[in-house]
């Protein structure tokens, strides 16, 4: 999906080591990072647990420090956290001491009145919260919070919304909810997302394109382009062969067990 104008977001040769980190020795975490996301793409970023996918999205938010490359976002290098770009955690982190409204509406506090009610009853309704402005959090059920949580961060207009694991303290059937409900958001918004996950179904069924990282030091093994109409089709053949190319790609085959190909190279 790369087009002729600049990109939104750019890594070039992007690397992080904690110095250091195991009894002394600096850990190389990845390396060699390169990546190009246009303006209003949907990405989602995938590999073995442990190989850097939350620290790759805390250097790009500029919440870590690169030892190594750039990232550039609009062109220009990132170095510390930007308004502009909000960042959504695993951990539910809405305000329990403020009302859903009050938790919307946290980051337009400078907004005039009537123009914050207006955008806070816009999201609430977008999230499917209406009825529920005056409730607590301890009220909420966890896919709620979340729902929350996402109004917040679209309120404050963001031009970049980094997810890291956002659907994966929640049950089953709230997660696939989530899901539909946000490429529901994303369509109306076009907001470019980054989405780490360590969930292949969930990355196929979110993202235009598939980032699948290596195994520590990381880097980008292969970028896979997911070409499906939304709503995906869970069953469809194509939705599987796409699904189990990921797979591959991370060493695993569609179980989850090591690949026949990774088999064959441990037995030589």
């Amino acid at each position: 999906m790369e087009g002729t104008s600049p990109p939104k977001i750019l890594l070039r040769d992007l690397s992080m080591t904690f110095p250091g980190a195991m009894n002394g020795v600096p850990l190389p975490v990845f390396e060699r990072v390169n990546l190009r996301v246009e303006e209003g793409e949907f990405v989602c970023i995938v590999g073995p647990s442990g190989c850097g996918k939350t620290t790759l999205l805390n250097v790009i938010a500029g919440f870590l420090k690169t030892t190594g490359g750039h990232v550039l976002i609009d062109g220009e290098e990132v170095l510390v956290p930007d308004h502009r770009r909000i960042f959504i955690f695993q951990e539910c982190g809405v305000f329990p001491w403020l009302r859903v409204d009050e938790n919307v509406g946290f980051g337009i506090l400078h907004s005039p009145k009537e123009n914050r009610r207006r955008i806070i009853r816009h999201y609430v309704e977008m999230v499917g919260l209406t009825g529920f402005e005056k409730a607590y959090p301890s009220e909420l059920s966890g896919g709620m919070k979340q729902r929350v949580e996402i109004a917040r961060a679209l309120a404050a207009n963001p031009d970049v919304l980094f997810m890291d694991e956002p659907f994966g303290a929640l049950d089953y059937f709230t997660r696939l909810r989530m899901r539909a409900e946000l490429v529901s958001i994303w369509e109306r918004e076009k907001k470019t997302i980054l989405f780490v996950t360590h969930d292949v179904e969930e990355a196929m069924q979110l993202a235009d394109r598939v980032v699948v990282m290596s195994r520590r030091p990381a880097t980008i093994r292969t970028i896979i382009e997911i070409t499906l109409p939304r709503p995906r089709v869970l069953d469809a053949q194509e939705y599987i062969d796409m699904r189990n190319g990921i797979f591959e790609a991370m060493g695993l085959d569609h179980s989850g067990l090591g690949s026949a190909s990774d088999a064959k190279k441990s037995s030589d």
